[in-house]
């Protein structure tokens, strides 16, 4: 589902337990421009005694009818769970029935849980999209300037933040998967004249099936930071060339990159001064391991380590040739040695995901939520500039200076000794009151 939910105008059914259903909704910040259906949970909700009986493959027929008699999808999805897997339910088969007699797509997902790890079920999904989805729909408004964006999700409508630099180089997005897709949309992306990957890990095979079936060229890039996303348009301007578009968008994208990248870094200079130097702890993946670093780099903050758990070893290499030292690589780090490395003052805040935000906090170190339940989009010229503008609100927060400071039970030995000096000091005036007391008394009998 974290491939294919973005799709925002199919109904996503779940077969399986209510379980299986409540655990994955919602778990990415994907945005919508459009239909909210993505947003509405399907299940089949099978019970104990319905999986004994064997009543799953009817229960799911008929969801689908009550699906498309109530909302009137462009398509169904519908994912096989372990449960439905294990006990043989053949959705496949049905969901070929359901198609033929409601005349619509119904589209099997068959990545049950026990199938493999995340990577493993999103290249399932794209599997899914390119047996059942993709070249099914031949669209009738063919350009030479329309292109695909594979494995961008629209994370916080990030991909909102790049589209408009397409549109002012008279370049279509023929269909962007999956984030804010709709499902003609990929349907017709077989005619697109290049593509775009963005996260390799999750739909390198799409990107590659597609160039192998229908010869559209692609490339790996990225819209975080200024020059990865000012690469990316060349790239993209390039691949058009190469595919019969005409010469001259090369030089309108020179003209827009120049004008974008000048507006960006004269935002950005306020805030060199402020962040160069700063060490930054990046703990995510995939993409965002190198892209991120790059994009970092160039505002002169320093990287003292990022994860490569979920990383291609493309992506590897790139970081490689962007830190120039491998021990600033680590595939994953235990909660305890993060803890460690951050309470050191090793590094002055950590990018990542919500799972390890606690660890940063009780450390008392600024965090950033760079995964995808964040609530700002980091992508293109304007995200570069709000992302390096939430490092220096997170970093200058004054709330750190505050929490660093000893806790009052912290401090109660040297209270006690301030105390007892205190107790010390009055007992000694005392004493001294009385004696020149006493000697202005004796003086007074004289």
């Amino acid at each position: 589902k974290i491939v294919l939910q973005p799709i925002t105008d199919v109904a996503h059914l779940i077969h399986g337990p209510l379980g299986c259903e409540g655990n994955s909704w919602d778990n990415r910040g994907s945005a919508s421009s459009g239909p909210t259906l993505w947003r509405t949970s399907f299940t089949t909700d099978l019970t104990e005694t319905e999986v004994v009986m064997g009543h799953g493959e009817r229960k799911l027929f008929k969801a689908i009818r009550e699906i498309k008699e109530a909302y009137a999808p462009p398509a169904i999805f519908v994912y096989s769970t372990c449960v439905t897997a294990l006990i043989g339910d053949d959705i496949e088969a049905v969901c070929k029935r359901a198609a033929e007699k409601f005349g619509l797509p119904v589209v099997p997902v068959n990545a049950p849980g026990f199938a493999g790890s995340k990577n493993l079920g999103n290249k399932l999904a794209g599997e899914a999209l390119l047996d059942h989805v993709i070249g099914s729909v031949e669209p009738n408004d063919v350009t030479a300037y329309d292109i695909n964006i594979i494995g961008e999700f629209n994370l916080s409508g990030e991909f909102w933040l790049v589209k408009p630099l397409l549109d002012r180089l008279g370049i279509r997005v023929r269909a962007c998967i999956p984030g804010d897709a709709r499902y003609l949309d990929i349907a017709s992306a077989h005619r697109a004249k290049a593509s775009m990957l963005v996260c390799s890990t999750a739909l390198i095979n799409l990107a590659r099936k597609m160039e192998e079936l229908w010869d559209i060229p692609f490339f790996e890039g990225s819209f975080y930071g200024i020059t990865d996303t000012s690469e990316a348009l060349r790239q993209i301007a390039k691949l058009l060339v190469m595919q019969g578009a005409d010469p001259e968008i090369l030089e309108r994208t020179e003209a827009l990159i120049a004008e974008e990248e000048a507006i960006a870094w004269m935002k950005l200079a306020a805030y060199r001064p402020r962040l160069e130097g700063k060490r930054v702890l990046l703990n995510t993946g995939g993409v965002k391991s190198w892209s991120v670093v790059h994009a970092l780099m160039e505002v002169g903050i320093e990287i003292v380590g990022t994860s490569v758990k979920k990383s291609t070893p493309e992506d590897k290499e790139r970081i490689k040739q962007l830190l120039k030292d491998e021990k600033h690589l680590f595939e994953s780090m235990a909660p305890r040695e993060l803890y460690n490395m951050l309470a050191d003052g090793k590094a002055d805040i950590m990018l990542s995901g919500g799972r390890t935000q606690f660890i940063a906090l009780k450390a008392k170190t600024p965090w950033l939520d760079i995964n995808q339940e964040r609530h700002h989009p980091y992508a293109g010229y304007d995200g570069m500039v709000e992302l390096v503008r939430q490092i220096d609100l997170a970093i200058h927060n004054p709330i750190w200076m505050e929490v660093r400071e000893p806790a009052p039970w912290e401090c109660q030995h040297a209270v006690e000794e301030e105390l007892t000096n205190t107790k010390s000091e009055n007992e000694t005036g005392y004493v001294l009151q009385n004696f020149v007391g006493a000697v202005a008394g004796s003086f007074g009998k004289r």
